[in-house]
C-alpha cells in the first residue's frame, strides 16, 4: 500500500455516465460488478475518499452498492454535489436532495456536500449558507464545499466563511490556479483543496493518433508532453501525477477509473516526486497553454 494514498480520491463519474474525451463514443458505463471491483481495489490500496455527484447519472447508486458489498459504508468518506438544476434557496428541496443522496449511497452522513457550479456562490449570503449550516448541525454533512472553474472563483470561495473545501481543475498543463496563489491561500486559510481533471479528462494520456481530428489543435502540446516524458524516462501518467504531488503536496487528487487495473496503475504512479530540475523544465515548456486547450467547455462538440 502506498503510504501517501490517503491523498488520492476515487472519482466515480465514470460509473454513472461517459466522462472525458477518452470515453467519447462509449454507450455503456462499467457494470455494477466492475464498479464493485474498482471500489474494492481503491479501498485495498488505502483510498478512503470517494467523489460523486447527483448529476453523474447513476454514480451515487453504483458507489453506494459497491461500498455496501465491501462492508465499508459507515467508514467511507463520500463527497457529493447538488444537482445544479435544483432551487438552491429552497430549504426543503435541498433537504430532500441530501436525504436522497444519503439513501442512494447508503452512508450515515456525507463527508462533504458541494455546490456543483461556481455561480452558486452568489446565493451564499442570500440564505444558502444558513441552509447548509442546518445540514451540518443535523449531522447530515460534515464539510461544505464548491466546485469551481476559475482561479477568481476559487479565491472567492476560499475567502468565504463556511466553505471549507474547494474542488478545482489543475494538471501539468494548467498552472492558472498555481500562479494565482490559490494553493497558498488555501494553506493560509486551512481549507481543503481537491484537484480534479489531473489528466485533463484523459487527454493528457491519449495516444497522438487517437486524438480526434476536431481536437487536432491540442496535438503540438501533447507531443511536447510526450517528448519531456521520454526525456525523463517517465510515463505521461507518472509525470502528470509526480508534478502535482511535487508542487501541491497537501492537495487531494481526484482520479477516475474504468477498471480495477486503472486504480492500481494510478496508485503505483503516485509513488515518488519530481526533482526540482524536472519541475522547472515542465514549467518552462508549459509556461502558458491556451485556455481553449485547458477548458473542456471550450472544446468543439
Amino acid at each position: 500500500m502506498n503510504a501517501s494514498s490517503y491523498l488520492l480520491v476515487l472519482g466515480t463519474a465514470q460509473l454513472g455516465f461517459n466522462y472525458g474525451i477518452a470515453n467519447a463514443g462509449k454507450t455503456e458505463q462499467p457494470t455494477q460488478t466492475t464498479a464493485n471491483a474498482i471500489v474494492q481495489e481503491a479501498w485495498e490500496n488505502g483510498i478512503r475518499e470517494f467523489d460523486t455527484a447527483q448529476g453523474y447519472g447513476k454514480s451515487e447508486q453504483a458507489l453506494g452498492e459497491a461500498l455496501s458489498k465491501l462492508g465499508v459504508s459507515a467508514e467511507a468518506l463520500v463527497i457529493s454535489k447538488f444537482d445544479p438544476a435544483l432551487d438552491h434557496l429552497d430549504r426543503n428541496v435541498l433537504s430532500n436532495a441530501v436525504g436522497e443522496s444519503l439513501s442512494r449511497l447508503g452512508v450515515p452522513s456525507l463527508y462533504g456536500m458541494m455546490l456543483h457550479k461556481e455561480k452558486m456562490l452568489s446565493a451564499w449570503d442570500n440564505g444558502l449558507s444558513k441552509i447548509f449550516h442546518t445540514f451540518v448541525v443535523s449531522g447530515k454533512i460534515k464539510h461544505i464545499g464548491i466546485s469551481v472553474y476559475s482561479p477568481e472563483k476559487a479565491i472567492q470561495a476560499l475567502n468565504t466563511d463556511g466553505i471549507d473545501m474547494v474542488q478545482l481543475p489543475t494538471n501539468i498543463l494548467d498552472r492558472r490556479f498555481e500562479t494565482a496563489g490559490v494553493f497558498q491561500l488555501a494553506e493560509e486559510k486551512k481549507k481543503k483543496i481537491y484537484i480534479r481533471s489531473v489528466f485533463l479528462q484523459g487527454l493528457i494520456l491519449m495516444d497522438i493518433g487517437e486524438i480526434p481530428e476536431k481536437m487536432s489543435f491540442v496535438k503540438p502540446v501533447i507531443e511536447k508532453l510526450e517528448s519531456i516524458s521520454n526525456e525523463l524516462k517517465l510515463s505521461r501518467k507518472k509525470l502528470a501525477l509526480d508534478y502535482i504531488k511535487s508542487e501541491m503536496p497537501d492537495a487531494k487528487v481526484v482520479f477516475g477509473a474504468d477498471t480495477p487495473l486503472h486504480v492500481k496503475e494510478n496508485v503505483a504512479c503516485w509513488e515518488g516526486e519530481l526533482p526540482p530540475s524536472s519541475v522547472d523544465r515542465v514549467k518552462m515548456v508549459f509556461d502558458h497553454v491556451d485556455e481553449k486547450i485547458l477548458n473542456p467547455t471550450l472544446w468543439p462538440d
